[in-house]
C-alpha cells in the first residue's frame, strides 16, 4: 500500500474538441438564413479564437452559437476570455477571445493557501501551472477536490495524476 496519494490540479481543455466545436459553429454559421450573407469567419490560433463579422449583433449571435457547442462538447464556457471588439476594415467587427489554459502563479498560491488553511494534514505544491496536493489519505484528498469544486475560480479546474 502506499505512504501517501497525490493528485494534480490543473486548468487545460481538449484542443481536439474545440476544433470540433469551431468546425460545427462554422458550419452552422454558413446555414443559417440571418447570418448566411455576413461573410462570418471564426478562425483558430494557437492560443486565440478570431471572430469577424459585420455588425455586433452579428458578433453576439456567434458568440451563443459558440458557447452553444463548446458546451455540449464538455468544454468548460471559462476557457473563453473575451477581448474588445475593433473595428476591422469595411465596416466589419473583430473580437480576439484568448483560450485561458494553465493556472496562474497568484491562482495557484491561492489554491495552496486554501487547503494549507482548511485542511492541515493536506500538502500543496505549485508546479509549473499545476498544483500537486498530497496526503496519507484518500479521503483528505477527495474532501480537497470537494472544496475546491465549491469555489469559483475563473478557470476550469480539472483533476488529473490521481494516485
Amino acid at each position: 500500500m502506499a505512504s501517501s496519494f497525490s493528485f494534480d490540479v490543473v486548468s487545460e481543455f481538449d484542443q481536439q474538441e474545440l476544433v470540433n466545436a469551431i468546425d460545427q459553429t462554422t458550419r452552422e454559421i454558413t446555414a443559417r438564413y440571418d447570418l448566411k450573407d455576413t461573410k462570418t469567419t471564426v478562425e483558430l490560433g494557437e492560443d486565440t479564437i478570431t471572430i469577424n463579422t459585420d455588425s455586433e449583433f452579428t458578433l453576439d449571435a456567434v458568440h451563443t452559437i459558440l458557447q452553444t457547442k463548446a458546451a455540449k462538447r464538455n468544454l468548460s464556457l471559462k476557457i473563453f476570455d473575451y477581448g474588445k471588439v475593433e473595428s476591422a476594415s469595411g465596416n466589419r467587427v473583430r473580437q480576439e477571445i484568448k483560450l485561458r489554459k494553465g493556472i496562474s502563479p497568484e491562482l495557484g498560491k491561492q489554491i495552496s493557501k486554501l487547503i494549507r488553511d482548511e485542511f492541515k494534514k493536506v500538502q500543496a505544491s505549485i508546479q509549473g501551472d499545476a498544483v500537486r496536493v498530497s496526503a496519507k489519505s484518500k479521503d483528505e484528498l477527495q474532501a480537497v477536490i470537494q472544496r475546491l469544486r465549491q469555489e469559483d475560480y475563473p478557470v476550469a479546474l480539472q483533476f488529473t495524476n490521481y494516485r
